[in-house]
């Protein structure tokens, strides 16, 4: 089927769903195929449900005349998100990095949202199905759209940036994550780098971090706009950490703001939205408010208080570069009593017991009362390292949920740091 009669009939049925059991009425539902299912087995029960149309990818799923055979149901949600986009003409700032997209994002939103009717990514849907899906959300009234991509592997960004077709872009920063996917460090910073060689080709805008050697390093040829906290004569932003005890009191330009967010990092990406509302016309004592009125969510550097203790929640994801951060910023924090509950930092491929040591040696040197680690990969470097006796390790997050319920620690300011799938935040509800 061409995308063109497709989107017709999306105009008509301007919703989309690839989720066989959340079925909208007048829908129409993408039969996708991941590795333990084939949403074409269900196109005809979307239809029952209340779906307008199915599009499939394989023939023997046509069993009425609404549902619509094409040769790749995947390729085709996308270029229909695509030719979408390119009808609308909306002006679109496609951001990504290894650290702090999603924070990022979300406070450039707020600052936007003071001025323009703003589509943004939800949560991290960032990849090559929440992407088109977002794209798809446009509609005529939406002036602005700021779209997050993801990626753990080379060439993704390559993709994701053919399908939104930003006019100005962002990375926040290029760090050590995903390595076994990226296979190094310069594979991260060329596979994110994909969103600056498709604006250098587009004659697209870069807000960049003037700060940041290894976006310098690769941003030749580009319209720059600069922030940064090191002062030089061509930012349009600069700014500075007034203090951080839990939370982030910051500087940008004449403007002191005191924020929900807790960790010193965060500075770039507040410096970020700020640098992008001032490009974009928004007035500075509302950019102040946007990032002032924020609040974090989704455990990204929340800050959570128990009936016991004080949890500075930051489990979504864990790298070396922002496991780094978190310690450190976390070491600068003045309280009495301090622990850290860490649990693995996922595909690092072979550097992982060499990354997990060097966080070990960070935790040795720090001045935490008490130190949890969870998972096998921490453990593979504990042996390898002479921890203070100040130390317990757990395999799995089940563990640490028995040791609590038998000693619960009290009157602790707890950083819970960790990769998704290790679940530490299951862990708040038990602190």
């Amino acid at each position: 089927m061409e995308i063109e009669n497709l989107y017709k009939l999306f105009l008509q049925h301007p919703t989309v769903t690839t989720d066989s059991r959340d079925v909208p009425q007048g829908s129409i539902f993408f039969a996708l195929k991941g590795e333990t299912f084939d949403g074409n087995q269900y196109a005809e029960a979307s239809l029952q449900k209340g779906a307008a149309f199915a599009v499939v990818d394989d023939p023997a799923a046509v069993t009425s005349e609404n549902i619509l055979l094409v040769d790749d149901v995947l390729k085709t949600l996308q270029q229909l998100a695509s030719y979408h986009r390119q009808q609308l003409g909306t002006t679109i700032i496609g951001i990504t990095g290894t650290n702090g997209k999603t924070t990022t994002k979300e406070l450039i939103a707020a600052v936007l949202q003071k001025k323009y009717k703003v589509l943004y990514t939800q949560g991290n849907f960032n990849n090559h199905i929440g992407v088109p899906k977002t794209l798809l959300q446009l509609t005529a009234e939406h002036e602005m759209a700021v779209i997050e991509m993801g990626a753990n592997h080379p060439g993704e960004i390559k993709t994701l940036v053919n399908i939104v077709q930003p006019d100005f872009g962002i990375i926040t920063n290029v760090g050590k994550a995903h390595l076994l996917g990226f296979g190094s460090f310069e594979g991260v910073i060329k596979t994110k780098g994909e969103l600056y060689d498709f604006l250098r080709s587009d004659d697209g805008t870069v807000f960049i971090n003037n700060d940041n050697e290894h976006l310098k390093g690769i941003s030749h040829d580009l319209t720059l706009v600069k922030y940064g906290q090191q002062p030089a004569d061509d930012l349009l932003v600069q700014g500075e950490l007034v203090e951080c005890n839990p939370f982030v009191k910051f500087r940008w330009n004449d403007s002191v703001v005191q924020t929900h967010l807790i960790g010193s990092y965060n500075v770039d990406n507040l410096l970020a939205a700020a640098c992008i509302g001032t490009f974009f016309t928004v007035p500075a004592d509302d950019i102040s408010t946007a990032l002032a009125e924020y609040m974090p969510t989704n455990n990204r550097s929340q800050m959570t208080v128990t009936a016991d203790n004080q949890l500075v929640v930051d489990a979504y994801n864990a790298n070396p570069t922002s496991m780094a951060a978190a310690l450190q910023n976390f070491s600068h924090i003045k309280v009495p009593h301090k622990m850290a509950i860490l649990g693995d930092m996922k595909e690092l491929g072979d550097v992982s017991v060499q990354e997990h040591r060097r966080v070990l040696e960070m935790l040795a040197s720090s001045d935490f009362e008490q130190v949890w680690i969870v998972g096998e990969e921490f453990q593979k470097a504990q042996k390898t390292i002479s921890v203070p006796t100040g130390f317990r390790s757990f395999l799995n997050v089940d563990e640490v949920k028995t040791a609590l319920a038998a000693n619960k620690p009290k009157g602790y300011t707890i950083l819970i740091k960790g990769s998704n799938s290790t679940r530490l935040t299951v862990l708040v509800d038990c602190l």
